[in-house]
C-alpha cells in the first residue's frame, strides 16, 4: 500500500527498544533477581547476583557479569560460574578443612606456597582477585574468596579484621611492639594482604623508622625477633 510492489520493498520499521535495557529485541532476564526480586533487576548499581549451587548443597552468590571471562590451564574459556565450580572442586587438593585453610593462610610462608600452588594449578592471583570482585569483597582478603568458595564463609572487611587482632595486640606485646604492628595492620587495611607478605617486612620497617634499623631494633630487637613478631602475630588476623 505504500511501495506499491510485490514484495513489499519498503524499509522495516525501526525496532522498539527496550526501555530497560535498550535494546532490541529485549535482553532483560526474564527470571526475578533473586536479590531484590524484580525483573529487570532493579539493585543498587545494577549488580544482580546469581546463585550457583555446589556439590556441598550451599549456594554462592556472584555478580552476573556475561563480559567476565576466566581461563582454564588448557587455555579454555570459563564463564565465571564454571570457574566457581572448577575452583570449588580443586580446593580440597591444598587443604582439607576450614581450619587448615586458617592455618595455611595465617604464615606468610604457608600462604605464598598456597598461592603459588593454585596459580600453577590455574587459579592465578588475578583470577582469585576478580572472583572476589564478583562476590563483592573488595575490601576483603583472599583469604575470603578461598573460605567462601570452599565453605560459604561470609567475607570480613580487611578493617574487621584489624580490629578483631587489636584486641590480641593490646594483652600480648608491648607498647613498642603493639606500634608497628598497628602499623603494619594500616597498610594492611589500606593495600592487601601482601602487606603481609615477608619480602614487605623490610620496607615497612624503613617507613616506620625511616630508614634508620638500628632505631627498629633498639624498639623491637634482633632481626630475628622482628621476623618472628612480624609472621607470629598474623594468626590473630584468622583465628
Amino acid at each position: 500500500e505504500v511501495c506499491h510492489s510485490q514484495p513489499c520493498v519498503c524499509p522495516p520499521p525501526t525496532p522498539q527498544l527496550c526501555a530497560d535495557c535498550g535494546q532490541a529485541p529485549c535482553v532483560c532476564p526474564k527470571e526475578p533477581c533473586p536479590e531484590c526480586g524484580n525483573s529487570p533487576c532493579t539493585c543498587p548499581g545494577g549488580r544482580r547476583k546469581v546463585r550457583v549451587k555446589l556439590a556441598d548443597g550451599k549456594a554462592r552468590k556472584i555478580q552476573h557479569m556475561a563480559v567476565t571471562t576466566f581461563w582454564h590451564a588448557d587455555g579454555k574459556p570459563m564463564s565465571a560460574q564454571q570457574f566457581l565450580e572448577s575452583l570449588f572442586g580443586k580446593l580440597p587438593d591444598f587443604f582439607q578443612s576450614e581450619a587448615e585453610l586458617r592455618n595455611l593462610w595465617s604464615a606468610p610462608d604457608t600462604r605464598a606456597r598456597l598461592l603459588e600452588g593454585l596459580a600453577e594449578a590455574g587459579y592465578a592471583r588475578e583470577h582469585l582477585a576478580e572472583m572476589q570482585r564478583l562476590i563483592e569483597a573488595e575490601n576483603s582478603d583472599l583469604f575470603d574468596v578461598l573460605a567462601y568458595v570452599a565453605y560459604a564463609l561470609p567475607p570480613m572487611t580487611r578493617q574487621e579484621r584489624a580490629e578483631g587482632a587489636k584486641v590480641y595486640l593490646n594483652s600480648g606485646f608491648n607498647a613498642k611492639q603493639r606500634a608497628f604492628l598497628e602499623f603494619v595492620l594500616a597498610h594492611y587495611v589500606s593495600d592487601g594482604v601482601d602487606e603481609l607478605g615477608s619480602e614487605k617486612l623490610s620496607s615497612l620497617l624503613r617507613l616506620k623508622y625511616q630508614n634508620s634499623m638500628a632505631d627498629a631494633e633498639a624498639d623491637l630487637g634482633p632481626a630475628a625477633g622482628i621476623r618472628s613478631l612480624f609472621s607470629g602475630f598474623q594468626r590473630y588476623l584468622y583465628q
